[in-house]
């Protein structure tokens, strides 16, 4: 009588996982809360292959990297020359009145950036500091402001201050400096900015495969009961964000609403609730997946997706990791890895 008894709870349980989970071959999720149709074997359109990397993309890389050593001099000695960054006052006037944004004073600019309208950064090339000049121009047809555009202007220009920029020259100590993985040469360190690029056209790959699968998996799923007061507390806090923001910012809550597009803070608290539940959706169709297929990833597999995160976004170690992010956020940022990869294995790509 007991063994009957043990047997009919096993059923029973059975029975339940199945209506929680389905059964085991089954592509969708039907829950209380949640309905996917389908997760495993969604049909996106093939994703092109990571492409090859090129030596101009390594040298590009590296002149980047490069560029972010490079140091500043004053100049004092020389008239000013294509590429000097140059301080300056400048007043614009058309028809000998100065018109509005035509004056500014301590103005930095690179000569060669195109910043200025054509002909106003050659001018100031062959001029030394202290030297003030009156330079004719002429603003283009297209310009934005119809009453400038096409017009013949004055600039009154005065130097102030020139500065050179110098960008290093690779050699194998600075190669060994910008090197991430012990590289000790400029040819070690060009295999090593290869590998780099390589990678991150492999994450590119993925991450585009992920995005196209869970748009497809999100257009299966349906919520079929939100948690309201989880949802209620969220919207709550984030329009108290928006008006701390505006309180910061001397601005009336009005005011939000108005930027943000909408007539009534009613129809700004609509959309909000909207994110959020796209959101907890999100959430929730990611835990059932992992759960169904027992996705979430423990010891040294956790510490695989850590180092991945690290690497994604240039971070040394998994400890200098861990000092930018919670525990918590990283396992979110981990299951949510390891579901993508999941999911991009149990998909099919279809050609255009």
């Amino acid at each position: 009588m007991m063994k009957k008894k043990i047997i009919a709870t096993i059923c029973a349980s059975a029975l339940l996982m199945a209506s929680i989970t389905g059964c085991a071959g089954s592509t969708g999720i039907d829950t209380d809360e949640l309905k996917v149709t389908k997760y495993k074997g969604v049909e996106v359109d093939k994703i092109d292959d990571a492409a090859e990397v090129t030596d101009e993309q390594v040298e590009a890389y590296i002149d980047n990297k490069l560029e972010e050593k490079k140091t500043t001099k004053e100049i004092t000695d020389r008239a000013v020359e294509d590429g000097d960054t140059v301080k300056i006052d400048y007043e614009g006037k058309k028809d000998g009145v100065a018109f509005d944004g035509g004056t500014a004073t301590d103005a930095d600019l690179t000569i060669g950036s195109g910043t200025f309208i054509d002909g106003f950064e050659d001018s100031v090339i062959g001029h030394k500091i202290g030297e003030t000049f009156d330079w004719n121009g002429k603003f283009p047809d297209d310009y934005g402001n119809t009453e400038l555009a096409g017009q013949d202007v004055v600039f009154t220009i005065t130097v102030k201050g020139i500065t050179e920029s110098e960008v290093p020259e690779l050699t194998d100590k600075l190669a060994k400096e910008l090197s991430t993985k012990k590289s000790k040469t400029i040819k070690e360190y060009k295999e090593e900015v290869k590998e780099i690029l390589t990678q991150q056209a492999q994450w590119t790959y993925e991450n585009s495969l992920a995005s196209a699968v869970w748009e497809k998996i999100l257009e299966n799923s349906e919520v079929k009961k939100y948690d309201q007061e989880a949802v209620d507390k969220s919207v709550d806090e984030q329009i108290a964000s928006l008006k701390s923001m505006a309180e910061q910012q001397g601005m009336s809550m009005e005011d939000v609403v108005t930027q943000y597009g909408f007539e009534t803070e009613d129809e700004l608290r609509k959309t909000v609730e909207t994110n959020v539940k796209d959101s907890e959706k999100s959430n929730m169709v990611l835990k059932a997946i992992a759960e169904k297929e027992k996705l979430e990833p423990t010891g040294d597999k956790l510490e695989e997706y850590y180092q991945k995160i690290a690497d994604m976004n240039n971070i040394g170690t998994i400890d200098e990791l861990k000092e930018l992010a919670d525990e918590d956020t990283l396992k979110e940022m981990s299951l949510q890895l390891a579901v993508n990869d999941w999911l991009a294995k149990n998909c099919v790509q279809v050609e255009k």
